[in-house]
Parts: structure tokens; sequence; C-alpha cells
């Protein structure tokens, strides 16, 4: 009887240590939340948002970082992270009809203007006849860029375009232009090679080029292409979700956008 009584307390007392182990690492796992972005001034940005977010609401901001436009979604679609920021609203739409992913924004962040740069020539009037001139290789941004080029006066689209249009579209381009898609991140280095470029500035920014000093011709402030937080659509919005956007939207990040964008950077929210 004394030996069950002793063999009782201590599956009690087991019981007691599992539950209070589990408790232990779910209040950690709640105050986690695992955010992708892509390598560069962005990844710096949630650094400062990381550092802002632990102090004001005790939220730990895992930042996991990629080096291309295509990984963060997936990611965050299968689970591996919770949310990711680094695309505008159009990327973000084509890549859940390509995909069937199932994600919603939940905040904007910035407005990276993308403009059109050159190694070789220093007006679009300067710009000869058979210029090779690239552009990013992913639908929406290539769309965006044939749309900057459109409004920099160098071709027309059908219909006047939109975020879907493609080099297909073109409907007059009166230097015959040669559109060369490339993926984004090689853009910068691309300058040695073709006559013009049109550049997302997170990019740019890398290789010492701004929209404003350096582009030919240089997206409008009023661009619709903000980029944004985004989490998987499964669900209701959390408080980490929430201490997140409001750590990114502090003035603490913003200051920092000034100096590692140059200027460049406009706050969209």
């Amino acid at each position: 009887m004394r030996f069950g009584k002793k063999t009782a307390l201590l599956t009690i007392l087991t019981s007691l240590i599992f539950i209070l182990a589990g408790c232990h690492k779910s209040n950690n796992n709640n105050t986690v939340i695992k955010v992708g972005t892509i390598a560069g001034p962005e990844t710096q940005l949630m650094a400062v948002a990381k550092t802002v977010a632990a102090k004001k609401y005790g939220l730990d901001i895992e930042i996991i970082t990629f080096s291309d436009y295509n990984t963060p979604n997936e990611a965050l679609n299968d689970g591996s992270i919770d949310a990711n920021a680094f695309q505008h609203l159009p990327y973000l739409q084509q890549s859940m009809t390509a995909h069937g992913y199932k994600l919603k924004a939940i905040a904007k962040t910035f407005i990276y203007p993308m403009g059109l740069y050159s190694k070789r020539y220093h007006t679009l009037a300067d710009i000869p006849q058979g210029t090779l001139v690239a552009i990013p290789n992913d639908p929406s941004n290539e769309a965006r860029a044939l749309l900057l080029l459109q409004n920099a006066g160098l071709i027309t689209l059908k219909e006047g375009g939109n975020d879907s249009s493609t080099p297909i579209d073109i409907l007059t381009n009166p230097k015959q232009l040669k559109i060369k898609p490339i993926d984004a991140p090689q853009l910068p280095r691309t300058l040695q090679d073709v006559g013009l470029a049109a550049i997302n500035t997170n990019y740019a920014v890398l290789a010492d080029l701004l929209p404003e000093r350096d582009a030919l011709f240089v997206e409008s402030k009023n661009s619709p292409y903000a980029n944004l937080i985004v989490v998987r659509a499964d669900g209701a919005e959390t408080i980490n979700q929430q201490h997140l956007v409001d750590a990114f939207h502090s003035p603490e990040v913003v200051e920092a956008a000034k100096k590692l964008f140059k200027g460049q950077a406009m706050p969209a929210w």
C-alpha cells in the first residue's frame, strides 16, 4: 500500500513537470514570430523593428533571410515562417494565383521606387536604336518595368498596360529596344553589358545607385507598388502580428529607412 502511494506521488510529480515544461515552451513560442525578408537593406530595417519589438512588446522577431523573390511566399505558405515583408500587392496576387498560396497582407511598409539606370547614357534622348534593356523577370515587376518604360515615353503598351503586361503587349517601340528579362538581384550587374536597366530600389541601393540622383527616369511617388507585411490567410490576426506591424511602423524604423535608402524609401502607411 505504501509502495502504491509512492508510485502515485511520483506519477503526479512527473505529470506536473511535463505540464510545466509544456507551458514554458508554449509561452516562449507565443512571444516569437519568424519573418522572412530579402537580404539587404530591408533585412536591416527588420533588424531595427526586432529591437523595437523586443523593447516595447516583448516580442522576439526571428529574421529569416532569403536571396530571391520566390521562396519567401513558399516558406510562408508551408508554415516555415509566420510572416514576410518584401513584396508589393501585384506580386502577392500573382504569386497566389500561380501557386495557390493562401496569404493576405496586413499592413503596408514602404514604397521603393523603380528607376531606369544606365552607365552609357546620360538622358533618355541619348538612347540609340536597338538598345538592350534589362528588366526584372518576375511577372509583376516585369509589368511594373514595362509601365515605367511607357511612362518614360520609350514604348507604349496595349490598352495602356496593366500589372499583368508582358513584352508581347508592347504596341509601339520607336527605338526598337530589345527587352531582356533578368533575375531582379542581378540587374545592377547588367549595367556593364546593357544600355538601360529597370531596377528596384532595394537592389539599386546595394549598388550605390539612388533613384533621384542616378536614374534617368524614376517611378512617381504615387506608385501603387508599396511593399507589404504578409501572413497566412488561414487564421485570425494575432497580437504578435499586430506588434510586428507596430514595431515596423515605429519612428525608429522610419529613421533607419531614411539612412539606409538615403531618403528614397517613402512610408506608405
